[in-house]
């Protein structure tokens, strides 16, 4: 009998968390991939199209898809954060994107930590509960000032900025900053 492990999954534009699951130790049958498609392969799906149906909705929330065309800003920025793998997920073409706060295992990480979005879009930080009290702050290099407030621990908690100038934009979260809690995001002219 396989272990079934599960993983949570916040999908952009929606502000949803998925449980994702994988079956340990399994082969073939598509469960995994070998990350050829631009992701890791570990939860069963490229996210490319949001509709894996694993979580029996038609998959029209648009998920992004992963590029390795990272700015050097951003590789730099990011080269010690939690999740970052050398990625952006691309989600151009949506008005909202959600990044979790309180990602990966231990609730240390933005997820996704490196985002490309179009001028004009709102970018959604929702909190999801994990690793303490969290808050987004943008570095000193970032093309904008945003901040949350205090670091916060409630799950379902929100912080939203709208980003109108294209540019690089930088951000941590203040108390976990030194355990990489990093976060980047490219902004295109729509």
């Amino acid at each position: 009998m396989s272990n079934r492990l599960s993983r949570r999954r916040y999908v952009a534009g929606t502000g949803a968390a998925l449980t994702l699951g994988t079956l340990a130790g399994c082969s073939g049958g598509g469960d995994g991939g070998d990350g050829s498609d631009g992701s890791d392969g570990s939860d069963g799906s490229d996210g490319s199209d949001g509709s894996d149906g694993s979580d029996g909705s038609d998959g029209s929330d648009g998920g992004g898809s992963a590029s390795d065309d990272v700015p050097s800003e951003i590789d730099e920025y990011l080269a010690d954060a939690r999740l970052y793998e050398g990625q952006i997920m691309d989600y151009t073409g949506q008005d909202e994107v959600t990044v979790a706060v309180g990602g990966g295992s231990d609730g240390l990480a933005f997820e996704p930590p490196a985002i490309r979005i179009d001028s004009s879009t709102t970018v959604v930080w929702e909190w999801t509960g994990q690793g303490g009290a969290h808050n987004v702050a943008s570095a000193e290099d970032s093309e904008s000032d945003f901040e949350s407030g205090d670091a916060v621990s409630e799950e379902g908690n929100t912080f939203e900025q709208s980003f109108d100038n294209t540019g690089i934009q930088l951000y941590y979260c203040t108390p976990h900053e030194a355990v990489g809690m990093l976060g980047a995001i490219e902004v295109v002219e729509a």
